[in-house]
């Protein structure tokens, strides 16, 4: 496995076998984490809460539990974490992965990000693994409801809809601590794993299962794989990492197919 190569100050002269890999890849898997969101400002879900949020734990108001005990909290804290989003632009990561997508039909695009960036960007077909704050659904029945106005930019405490089918709580569409990740996304993620021949793995520490183990699952079936994050991981097991912003490396990279 080659050293990490450091792209920080910008994109290093990289080996030609690994741009002739990037080239001729005709089925790609990109996995990507909080780390693209970050860069358009949106902060990761352990980041130390602030205002209304301050004494709480983020894993404290993402289980089932938590809302059953106090729906209005649960509730609130995940509308304003939709209203950063809906404030929040693309960055040039997402931009540049919806421009490959146009170039190589072949591209698809498997995120544990719960914000709609990647289609704001122009990505089509996104798969969700962690869900969507943009789709939330009845606690009782799983009926999928709209999403509400967003709120303003200060925290403050609303009571969920109630959905018009049983009269029960909407609920963020998110995957909370100990629920299954979504049957079909997972399914499907699965599958491009197997089948892919290049999988970028952008903006994620390799850590969160069942996430993680796509791109081992594509290198296992021959696929070279590319890790693009600012900090190095010792235990991946990717045959490139490219240390840097993705802003800055999948436009270079994009420009050099």
């Amino acid at each position: 496995m080659p050293d990490p190569f450091d792209c920080r100050s910008g994109l290093a002269p990289l080996p030609e076998v690994l741009l002739d890999r990037l080239r001729q890849a005709d089925e790609v898997l990109v996995l990507t984490g909080a780390g693209v969101s970050a860069e358009s400002g949106i902060a990761t879900f352990r980041e130390a809460l602030t205002g209304l949020w301050a004494r709480f734990d983020p894993a404290q108001l993402a289980t089932a539990e938590a809302f059953q005990e106090d729906p209005a909290r649960v509730w609130s804290w995940y509308e304003w974490r939709r209203a950063q989003v809906l404030r929040a632009e693309p960055n040039a990561a997402h931009r540049a992965l919806a421009d490959w997508a146009d170039r190589q039909g072949r591209l698809r695009l498997v995120t544990q990000n719960v914000d709609d960036l990647h289609e704001r960007a122009g990505s089509r077909d996104v798969i969700h693994l962690h869900g969507s704050l943009h789709e939330p659904r009845c606690f009782d029945c799983a009926n999928p409801l709209a999403a509400p106005p967003p709120v303003g930019a200060e925290a403050q405490l609303l009571a969920p809809p109630t959905c018009p089918l049983c009269g029960g709580l909407a609920r963020p569409g998110v995957v909370w601590f100990g629920e299954s990740l979504p049957e079909a996304a997972l399914a499907t993620a699965w599958a491009l794993a197997e089948r892919c021949n290049l999988c970028l793995v952008v903006g994620t520490s390799g850590l969160v299962q069942p996430a993680a183990s796509l791109p081992v699952v594509a290198r296992q079936q021959g696929a070279t794989v590319i890790r693009i994050d600012p900090q190095p991981a010792a235990d991946f097991q990717a045959d490139w990492q490219l240390l840097g912003a993705a802003g800055l490396i999948l436009p270079a990279l994009l420009e050099r197919l």
